[in-house]
């Protein structure tokens, strides 16, 4: 039976300038605003020289977290999506501060990587804006990082996340609030130096139009606007003369911009800097503004995994054919796995639960992608590929998850390896990969032949399989399999037995 939607949805961007909330209701799959919250917590500013979040950090988010929680711990998990972005992919004590900002949210939280963060953007932006087929050329200055997108429609083409945004580019350059023309100077050069090796796939002639996404951006273009430095957004003319005015003060209390948020006030330097810079380094002469951004962007990527439209099932489909891998055998193998799911004999909530079956099936169709590489453990390079890799849709904790089963497909098991993974996969994913581990094995000759019904029984210590009589017997090297497969398991402390 298919599940009925949910009827209100919400996306929660951790920021390292901002953490922004949106609550939308869900009707016949269009979207009504309900709510939006914002908070600039500077999760940024709390990052010491070693990348460790200091307390009174931890505690402003927190604090604002217990807000957010208010409004959205009793909705039901498959209705909520967030996600931690440069700092928290960047804090060595992340994973500390994650626990009780889960608790305080009562909703995991994922990191996603710079790419993914600008992929999210992208379709952030263009769901806010008109479809046409214009290439756009779409920038976000967050507060660690500042991410670039050109993209037609809504297919983000080329993708790129630089380690700068205003508020570490502020605290580099402008600590306390000081300005100077040769600090301004030397924060521009600094962002054009990250911006050097991009200059020819984002340049001027790459794309139609530049659109800005970015809370940052927004301030620069309300107060060009305000200042009638610019009519239309963003302008070369009216940064010029901006940055002219910055670079006359000695102390951003002394730039006299009522137009300016007094919380933006502080980072205001930094952003501009990259703005300007990225003005100079693309060749840009204006940019518009859109109302979309990452929170956006995450609504829409909620409702592609409620309509079963998941990126992530689309990007495995591509890793599998970038790998060449044998994907009539990946279909045999997760034939046997759901028959396994469908008819084991278990009290484990697992079996029947459908972000399992998913990851399951992904693994089944990744395991074998090192292959590619080598023959030789192409499970550990499967794995690597997995964890390291640009994977549209996934987050880095999905990445391990996926990793960690590929890993541990083959050959010798660890239940220790499962231990530091996020709840309930730490509990579940052990028994995921067993069942992988035997699919995979019964599926070893690679041959389109029906295996026999056979009975499976599973608990927490003990798996118990029956085959037809005699089947074992006319299938040596699978009892051999199964043989070495029980002596791997034992190891571990966990039975396997078959007859």
């Amino acid at each position: 039976m298919q599940k009925k939607p949910p009827e209100i949805v919400a996306a929660v961007d951790l920021g390292s300038n901002s953490f922004h909330m949106i609550v939308c209701s869900l009707n016949n799959g269009k979207l009504i605003t309900l709510d939006q919250l914002k908070e600039m917590v500077r999760l940024a500013s709390g990052l010491d020289k070693n990348n460790v979040l200091d307390a009174a950090t931890q505690q402003r988010a927190l604090a604002c977290l217990e807000r957010f929680g208010q409004r959205i711990r009793n909705f039901p998990p498959e209705s909520v999506r967030i996600v931690g972005t440069n700092t928290l992919r960047a804090a060595k004590n992340a994973q500390q501060f994650l626990v009780k900002a889960e608790q305080a949210l009562n909703h995991p939280i994922h990191i996603i990587s710079g790419i993914e963060e600008a992929r999210l953007i992208y379709q952030g932006v263009a769901f806010s804006l008109a479809a046409q087929g214009n290439l756009r050329l779409v920038m976000d200055i967050g507060g660690g990082s500042t991410e670039y997108i050109i993209g037609s429609g809504e297919t983000p083409h080329n993708k790129e996340s630089l380690h700068m945004g205003c508020v570490s580019v502020s605290n580099w350059f402008f600590p306390d609030g000081k300005l100077s023309k040769e600090a301004f100077t030397k924060a521009v050069l600094f962002a054009q130096q990250q911006l050097e090796p991009l200059e020819t796939k984002f340049e001027r002639g790459n794309w139609d139009e530049a659109i800005g996404a970015s809370g940052s951006l927004r301030s620069i273009a309300r107060v060009l606007e305000l200042k009638n430095w610019s009519n239309n957004g963003i302008t070369r003319a009216g940064l010029d003369l901006l940055v002219s005015h910055l670079n006359q003060c000695t102390h951003i209390n002394e730039l006299n911009l009522p137009e300016l948020d007094t919380e933006r006030l502080p980072v205001f330097p930094g952003g501009l800097a990259i703005a300007y810079a990225t003005f100079k380094s693309l060749n840009i002469d204006q940019m518009t503004l859109s109302d979309g951004a990452l929170r956006e962007g995450l609504i829409q990527d909620l409702l592609g995994r409620i309509y079963d439209q998941d990126i992530r099932a689309a990007t495995t489909q591509l890793i599998a054919e970038r790998y060449h891998t044998d994907q009539r055998h990946a279909a045999r193998i997760k034939q046997t796995v759901h028959y396994i799911l469908e008819n084991a004999t278990t009290q484990m909530a697992f079996a029947s639960d459908e972000d399992c079956r998913q990851f399951i099936d992904w693994a089944a169709d990744l395991h074998e992608i090192g292959q590619d590489i080598a023959h030789s453990q192409y499970h550990k390079h499967s794995a690597y590929i997995i964890e390291n890799g640009d994977l549209a849709g996934f987050s880095k904790q999905d990445q391990i998850l996926l990793a960690t089963i590929i890993r541990s497909h083959r050959r010798k098991f660890s239940f220790s390896r499962f231990l530091n993974l996020p709840a309930p996969w730490n509990q579940c994913a052990p028994y995921i990969t067993l069942i992988l581990r035997l699919a995979v094995l019964l599926r070893r000759n690679r041959h389109d032949d029906d295996l026999p019904a056979f009975k499976i029984s599973l608990s927490k210590s003990k798996m118990v399989l029956a085959f037809p009589k005699d089947w074992l017997a006319q299938s040596p090297l699978t009892y051999t399999d199964l043989t070495q497969e029980a002596d791997y398991l034992r190891d571990e402390g966990f039975t396997l037995m078959f007859s």
